[in-house]
């Protein structure tokens, strides 16, 4: 009996390790929120592409918040 391991393509967290999660529950560092973090390694590599999309959507909207100040 011979194994075959299927090669999927592996997406790594985007944690830059900056973990301060804000009032609504994200981290400052990386954009996701408590429930993605926790979940991140049960996620298929589809939910991550879906989470680092948002992720970099919130950094980006907080960014933009800041300077506007």
């Amino acid at each position: 009996m011979t194994l075959e391991f299927i090669s999927t393509p592996r997406l790594d967290s985007p944690c830059i390790k900056v973990c301060t999660l804000d009032a609504g529950r994200m981290c400052t560092g990386c954009g996701r929120t408590l429930d993605e973090i926790a979940t991140w390694s049960r996620m298929s590599p589809e939910q991550r592409q879906a989470v680092c999309a948002l992720a970099a959507d919130r950094l980006n909207a907080q960014r933009a918040h800041a300077a506007a100040r």
